[in-house]
C-alpha cells in the first residue's frame, strides 16, 4: 500500500469544497432535507446531523493538543500517515463516486434527535452547526501548521484501537464527510424519483 502524505493546503482546499456543498444544500425543499428514501435510510438533514456529532467527538480532544502543542515555524512538510492508520483513514475515502466498505453506525453517532422533528428550524439549526464545526476544523488545521503535532496523538471516534496524530485525525474526518457527500448525492437521486 503506498504512503499517505497528508499536507494542510489539501485538507484545506476539500474542506472548502465540502462546506460549499453542504451550504448548497440548505437551497433544497424541506420536503427534500427531511425525507428518508426508505425505512433504513437516514435524511439528508439526518446525515448532515450525523457529520455534526461525528466532529463534534473530536472538538475538544484538538483543542487541547493545539493548546499544549509547542509552536514552531509555518511547516510545509507533508505529514506521513503511519501503516494502521493509514489503512484506518483510507477505509473512509471514497473511491471516485463510490462508498467503500460500507458500514453500520456506532449508536453514539446516530441522529436520533432529528426523527423527532422534521421543523424549519430545526433544519437551519443543523446547517448552521456544520458550518460553524467545520470552521472550527478549519481553523484547527491552519493552526496546526505552526504547532509540533508528533507528539501528541488523540484517541478515534471508533475508539481506542485507533489513535491520531492531528493531520491523520483531521484526514480520516475529512474522509469520512466526503464519503457522506457521496450518500447525500445518492439520497437526492432516490427522491428526485420519488417527485418530492
Amino acid at each position: 500500500m503506498a504512503a499517505l502524505f497528508i499536507s494542510a493546503e489539501n485538507q484545506i482546499q476539500r474542506l472548502n469544497l465540502l462546506t460549499e456543498k453542504i451550504g448548497a444544500l440548505e437551497s433544497l425543499p424541506i420536503d427534500m432535507l427531511t425525507t428518508a428514501p426508505n425505512a433504513k435510510a437516514w435524511s439528508i438533514v439526518e446525515i448532515v446531523s450525523h457529520l455534526n456529532i461525528a466532529y463534534g467527538f473530536y472538538v475538544d480532544k484538538v483543542n487541547s493538543v493545539l493548546n499544549k502543542a509547542e509552536s514552531i515555524e509555518n511547516d510545509k512538510e507533508p505529514f506521513k500517515a503511519r501503516v494502521w492508520q493509514r489503512f484506518v483513514i483510507n477505509g473512509q475515502r471514497p473511491k471516485g463516486q463510490t462508498r467503500k466498505w460500507k458500514m453500520k453506525t456506532m449508536k453514539r453517532f446516530e441522529p436520533n434527535a432529528i426523527k423527532l422533528a422534521h421543523g424549519e428550524d430545526q433544519v437551519a439549526t443543523v446547517f448552521e452547526q456544520f458550518q460553524q464545526l467545520h470552521g472550527h476544523l478549519k481553523e484547527a488545521i491552519l493552526s496546526g501548521r505552526h504547532k509540533n503535532l508528533y507528539h501528541m496523538k488523540i484517541p478515534s471516534a471508533i475508539g481506542p484501537i485507533v489513535n491520531f496524530y492531528l493531520p491523520e485525525a483531521f484526514e480520516f474526518v475529512l474522509c469520512h464527510a466526503e464519503r457522506h457527500l457521496i450518500q447525500i448525492e445518492e439520497t437526492k437521486e432516490l427522491l428526485s424519483k420519488k417527485d418530492l
